[in-house]
C-alpha cells in the first residue's frame, strides 16, 4: 500500500509543480516522475530490510542476498532512467519484465506470510494477493503508459 501511496502522491505533487513551473499539464512526466519516487522509495527497502526480503524468494533461488541487493540497485538504475527521455522507453521496457519476475516473490511471501520489514512470518498472508496481484498489474499498466507514451 505505501508505494501506491508514494506513486500518486508523487504524481500529482509533480502534475501540480509542473504546471505551476511550466504551465502545461505535463501528464507523462509527472507519471514518470511519481514511478521513479515509488521506485526510490522501494528500492531504498531492499537495502533497509534486506532480512525480510530475503525471506520472500522462492527457496530454489541461490543467493538470496544478492538477489535482494541487486534488485535494489536496478529499482534505482531504473529511477535515473525514467527521467533521461532517450532512456525512458528502454527502461519502460525493462520494468515491466522486471514487474513480471518479481511477481512470484510477492505471491511466495503473501503464501509464507512474510512480514518483510520485521521479518517475520507474521505478514497479512494469502489474502494480500487479492491486493498485490492487481497493485503489480497496475505498476505494468503505469510504467507502459507513461513510459512508452510515444509508441500509442
Amino acid at each position: 500500500m505505501k508505494p501506491l501511496i508514494v506513486l500518486i502522491a508523487a504524481f500529482v505533487i509533480s502534475l501540480v509543480g509542473l504546471k505551476l513551473f511550466s504551465g502545461e499539464w505535463d501528464y507523462v512526466l509527472a507519471g514518470n516522475i511519481g514511478m521513479a519516487a515509488m521506485l526510490l522509495f522501494t528500492a531504498i527497502g531492499h537495502f533497509a530490510f534486506a532480512q525480510g526480503m530475503v525471506m520472500m524468494l522462492p527457496d530454489f533461488i541461490p543467493f538470496k542476498k544478492e538477489v535482494v541487493y541487486l534488485t535494489g540497485v536496478i529499482e534505482a538504475a531504473a529511477v535515473v532512467g525514467l527521467l533521461i527521455g532517450s532512456l525512458r522507453e528502454m527502461t519502460a521496457i525493462l520494468l515491466i519484465v522486471f514487474f513480471v519476475l518479481i511477481l512470484p516473490a510477492n505471491i511466495n511471501a503473501a503464501l509464507k506470510s512474510v512480514d518483510y520489514q520485521k521479518g517475520t512470518n507474521e505478514g497479512p498472508g494469502v489474502n494480500y494477493l487479492w491486493f498485490r496481484v492487481p497493485l503489480q498489474l497496475f505498476f505494468i499498466a503505469w510504467v507502459a503508459y507513461f513510459g512508452l507514451y510515444n509508441y500509442w
